[in-house]
């Protein structure tokens, strides 16, 4: 295994520089198959949210792979490599595997012990299958940090640690009431129909605003999350949708607003919150979860407004206290930490003991079929027992040497145990490759299987 991330995220960078380095849905797939053709990467898989910006690759060279996708990290962001560079932090093997793992139980997020970052590794995961990127390194990686973060939601006190950003964004515009007394028979509007604006309009819902609009360019996504919203089986609130011009007009009655979208411009601009607050005798609450922003960041000088964004949130969550449960949760990761590694050590010798026991089964077959030429006479019973005990003598004979390679493999620095097979067998190795190259077939065939997100 040689895992590496690089990236950079709301610990490494400036909101404005993650704001500039964000990616859309072409830029990851164009981002990963570019890493896949460049030379030292042989996987490759993106981690994208609203505050951080991670590539993951297979490497054969350390070196070359930080230079390479440190590089490609500034071709598509639009970054200058140079600008980028002091941003990005850069993770090797076991540590790679750490950082993930903590990402996955809400241990590096904004907001510690958010949950919605599930939902985007899961979506980071699909992504990758469906563009062929991702081999048997990623995917177990990825799948099992996905394993990893629900067992820390669900046997500790995690979720106690923090909220989802959405849950955070709303008590900041609270400014110290509980939310559902300040968000009670508001009026909301949601621009966007996404995974964070969907889960933005239901935790509005549950807070007991009076109505909530949902805006989006596709107006057929935004009908959907109303109809969901108002239907008896979701949450029951009054919701209708509008197209995305129409966001002007409704920002005029609107009591808090919530954007968070995939546009590349402002969403909303300084001038038409200016329009929405004239006149205006109650506040105007605003919350803008996109990366890059959508509001206008002028809006904080706007008087009646209340304005928080990303970067505000990450201001505000640098002094919010840690849970104790967070130690319980570290003590997970480094526990899986260690069962990944171990397991991924002992996945590199499957390979070499199927192809040794398949060379010892073709042995097998040989030696019975000159039997056959040179004894005839033998009639089928007493050919199935000389051919039951031959198998039995090699299986019992290659049993103790193959289980115990794989416990050694497994160890620390016992990838050379895989090597020393081949060599004392003298074992093909194109034998070898293509049991690995069988497996990895295998592995890309379901590809559907983990799309959707986490709720």
């Amino acid at each position: 295994m040689s895992l590496l991330v690089v990236g950079l995220s709301h610990r490494s960078a400036p909101v404005s520089v993650l704001e500039r380095a964000a990616l859309s849905a072409d830029a990851q797939a164009k981002l990963l198959q570019d890493t896949l053709a460049a030379e030292p990467a042989a996987e490759a898989s993106v981690l994208s949210t609203c505050n951080r910006i991670e590539l993951y690759a297979d490497v054969d060279k350390f070196h070359a792979g930080v230079a390479e996708l440190s590089t490609l990290l500034a071709q598509h962001s639009g970054v200058g490599l140079e600008e980028l560079t002091p941003y990005l932090y850069v993770h090797y093997e076991d540590r790679a595997v750490h950082h993930l793992f903590s990402v996955a139980c809400g241990l590096d997020s904004m907001v510690v012990g958010e949950g919605q970052i599930l939902g985007q590794i899961k979506d980071g995961l699909a992504r990758s299958q469906e563009l062929h990127t991702a081999g048997r390194l990623l995917n177990d990686l990825f799948q099992q940090a996905l394993r990893v973060g629900k067992r820390a939601h669900s046997e500790t006190g995690i979720d106690r640690a923090g909220q989802s950003l959405v849950t955070f964004g709303l008590e900041q515009l609270a400014v110290g009431r509980p939310v559902d007394v300040w968000a009670k028979d508001k009026r909301a509007l949601v621009i966007g129909a996404g995974s964070m604006s969907s889960l933005a309009a239901a935790t509005l819902a549950r807070t007991g605003v009076a109505e909530i609009v949902v805006a989006n360019r596709t107006l057929e996504r935004a009908e959907r999350l109303a109809q969901i919203l108002s239907e008896p089986g979701g949450t029951g609130v009054a919701a209708r949708a509008v197209p995305m011009d129409a966001v002007g007009d409704e920002l005029t009655r609107a009591d808090v607003v919530v954007s968070c979208t995939g546009a590349t411009g402002l969403v909303l601009s300084e001038a038409e919150i200016l329009r929405a607050t004239e006149g205006r005798t109650g506040g105007l609450a605003l919350l803008d979860l996109a990366m890059p922003r959508d509001i206008d960041g002028a809006a904080h000088r706007i008087g009646g407004v209340r304005f928080v964004d990303i970067e505000s949130l990450a201001e505000a969550s640098a002094d919010a206290p840690m849970a104790a449960d967070v130690d319980q949760v570290r003590g997970i990761v480094s526990d899986e930490v260690a069962a990944f590694g171990a397991a991924q050590r002992a996945a590199t010798i499957t390979p070499t003991v199927v192809a040794l026991r398949t060379m010892a089964a073709d042995v097998v077959t040989g030696e019975i079929a000159r039997l056959d030429g040179r004894l005839p006479e033998l009639d089928e019973k007493q050919r199935a027992e000389i051919t039951q005990t031959v198998r039995r003598v090699v299986d019992k004979l290659l049993h103790a040497p193959t289980v115990r390679v794989k416990q050694l493999a497994a160890e620390p620095g016992g990838a050379g145990y895989a090597d020393a097979l081949r060599t004392l067998f003298d074992l093909d190795p194109e034998a070898v490759a293509a049991v690995s190259r069988a497996d990895l077939n295998e592995l890309n065939e379901p590809v559907a299987k983990n799309r959707g997100r986490a709720s």
